[in-house]
């Protein structure tokens, strides 16, 4: 039986090295250890998997992932955090110690040279202040992410999976739906954590799929920005600015073969792909109504 951290465990740990959970860095950590057993459970994580933690904290998820992947990577901002992690390592999980590496770094600033072995899966309690961004960079600069489990705040749960046609369906939902598939896998109660939140989290899970083809995704990210900034509005106005005014937008709409009288929120990722595919002279790959059923 793997030895997590209770309640009492992560209290005296913090405690013994001065910790004082900090809402700047999003710090709640996990006491609960039927609550990381789920997490990695849900990750349905291969033994081969090189995994990378992101705000490992105390080190109660990083207990629970040693066991079960062949090695973890803890990228961890706090120093007095990432000093103490291998000891706490050491003390619970000696056979299993040789698994982790911390690396002391900002997560919105790693680089891929900045790990020994390429990452196959993120799993994380992620800050909710960053939440996003983390999980869009790393599957930015680290190609070889294949699947992962985050646990992030409900909200932002449900705007990451949220599909074209919800009212919460945003740039977060489709900027990950270029990187991968995702679904919601299950609700976290604030009770588990310490300090407690106020708000519920949520867990994704995703998969990553080959991107749209056709475009650059630095061209499909500048349409999804442009045409969520002002929603409401249709893609013919919200796409002139970008566009070079409203009948250049409207051209490159119907050279899409998107309604210039819809809005972005109705659009799956594949249709913005072939918006900025039409915008870059390149050819969309394939009618853009596949994207419906792909993502």
């Amino acid at each position: 039986m793997v030895t997590l951290l209770g309640p009492a465990e992560v209290r005296e740990l913090a405690g013994r090295l001065g910790v004082r959970p900090t809402k700047t860095l999003g710090q709640n950590f996990v006491h609960d250890p039927n609550t990381v057993r789920r997490i990695v459970r849900a990750a349905d994580l291969d033994p081969s998997d090189v995994v990378v933690e992101v705000g490992p904290g105390l080190g109660s998820l990083t207990l629970a992932l040693l066991p079960e992947a062949a090695a973890v990577r803890a990228v961890e901002i706090d120093p007095t955090l990432a000093a103490a992690l291998p000891g706490t390592v050491a003390r619970h999980q000696p056979e299993h110690a040789d698994r982790l590496r911390v690396i002391e770094r900002d997560a919105l600033k790693v680089r891929p040279d900045d790990f020994d072995v390429p990452p196959t899966a993120l799993v994380a309690n992620l800050p909710y202040n960053v939440a996003v961004p983390v999980v869009l960079h790393l599957l930015a600069i680290l190609p070889g992410l294949r699947h992962g489990l985050v646990m992030v705040q409900k909200e932002v749960a449900d705007r990451l999976t949220a599909g074209p046609g919800s009212k919460i369906y945003g740039v977060p939902s489709v900027k990950l739906a270029w990187y991968a598939r995702a679904r919601q896998a299950g609700r976290v109660p604030p009770g588990v954590f310490w300090p407690v939140p106020n708000v519920d989290s949520g867990l994704v899970a995703f998969t990553r799929r080959d991107p749209p083809a056709g475009a650059q995704r630095e061209r499909v990210f500048a349409v999804i920005d442009a045409a969520f900034a002002q929603r409401r509005k249709t893609l013919r106005a919200a796409l002139a600015g970008w566009a070079g005014g409203p009948d250049a937008a409207e051209r490159l709409l119907r050279a899409a073969g998107v309604d210039p009288g819809a809005r972005g929120e109705s659009l799956p990722v594949e249709q913005f792909a072939a918006i900025a595919a039409a915008a870059g002279g390149a050819v969309p790959a394939g009618p853009t109504g596949r994207g419906r059923d792909r993502g």
